[in-house]
């Protein structure tokens, strides 16, 4: 059988986040400040994910950083009788494949423009096709599902965000579909005491037959100092590997699955090899296995010591196999699910 790299044997891999609020919203930073932060610590792409509008930042991208252009749409049935507090809501970002797709997709001034700072700034331009009616949005799975395929169709990578924040049970997001990955983490959410490590709630989408990513995000408001324990910021990332550092190629990695998803540990290589799955990253202090059956694999160092790499046999009634990395403090680091038997026999 011929080596299957899961993630690239070739190209570098990019720190990114994927989720992010500025000044063009509810965040506190400017995109400029946003950018600085985050490359001190190493990071090389910002998703601007502001929410219900889309402001591209071109003038932020440069050879060591790129700045990808989104939204955060959010959909809520709030009322007098209904507050925004005791009801569930849904949020997904979408993030545009190419670096000139600039036009809005679904385009909802009339509920949000007075919350919304980039509407009446006159140094960004907010582009819509003005050929479209406003769309409405509604909280319900077919709206909701219709602004997923319209994103998609339109050159957009679409995520589900932080299901226990938006107090969403699998009974609402099971009926969602075609977005291209969900949050396993949404670190923003944890800083405000929320369980958004959303293992369980990936697994529950892949076992019901949803092919998606996933993706750790910090969604940074920073309404607390950059170097406190409030700070949202710095947590969730996601560690894209592609040719190089440029909008497209950044892009194509995440359509393609070229990445893993983290809250600490590093991951060095993932391959398939003679229907075995190998893994290598920093040190860890287990390696655990999940599948699409009640059978997994946990692999352990011996004691006081930790463990590097990790190999096991591929079962074509597995269904689908995902590796999570816990470092020592506890941290970890989630590949991709991949379907077995997208796997086996190549």
């Amino acid at each position: 059988m011929v080596k299957k790299y899961l993630l690239p044997e070739n190209g570098q891999f990019y720190k990114a986040n994927l989720h992010s609020h500025s000044t063009m919203s509810d965040g506190k930073m400017t995109p400029e400040q946003m950018k600085e932060e985050y490359q001190k610590r190493g990071y090389s792409v910002i998703a601007y994910t502001d929410h219900n509008v889309m402001v591209p930042h071109p003038e932020l991208t440069d050879e060591n950083f790129v700045a990808l252009t989104g939204t955060e749409y959010d959909f809520d049935n709030e009322t007098e009788e209904n507050p925004y507090h005791l009801i569930p809501v849904c949020h997904i970002c979408m993030i545009a494949l190419d670096p000139d797709n600039v036009v809005q997709p679904c385009f909802t001034p009339t509920k949000y423009y007075d919350k919304v700072k980039a509407f009446n700034d006159p140094r960004y331009q907010v582009t819509y096709d003005e050929s479209q009616p406003f769309y409405e949005r509604s909280y319900t799975p077919e709206c909701i599902n219709d602004v997923i395929k319209k994103a998609r169709e339109q050159g957009f990578f679409v995520t589900y965000n932080h299901p226990t924040w938006s107090l969403e049970g699998f009974s609402i997001y099971g009926k969602y579909e075609g977005m291209n990955a969900m949050e396993i983490c949404n670190y923003g959410c944890v800083t405000e005491g929320y369980d958004e490590y959303n293992p369980w709630e990936y697994d529950e989408l892949l076992r019901q037959g949803k092919q998606l990513y996933c993706i750790a995000t910090d969604d940074n408001h920073n309404h607390y100092p950059i170097d406190g324990p409030r700070c949202d910021s710095f947590g969730g990332f996601t560690m894209i590997k592609a040719d190089k550092l440029e909008y497209k190629a950044i892009t194509d990695a995440l359509v393609k699955g070229n990445f893993y998803a983290s809250q600490g540990p590093e991951i060095y290589s993932l391959y398939v090899e003679d229907n075995k799955i190998h893994i290598k990253s920093s040190d860890a202090a287990r390696i655990v296995v999940t599948t699409g059956l009640r059978h997994s694999y946990c692999f352990y160092p011996l004691e006081g010591d930790t463990i590097n790499e990790a190999a096991f046999e591929l079962r074509p009634d597995d269904i689908y196999v995902r590796i999570t990395v816990f470092d020592k403090t506890g941290k970890p680091a989630d590949t991709n699910a991949y379907f077995v038997e997208d796997l086996l026999g190549e």
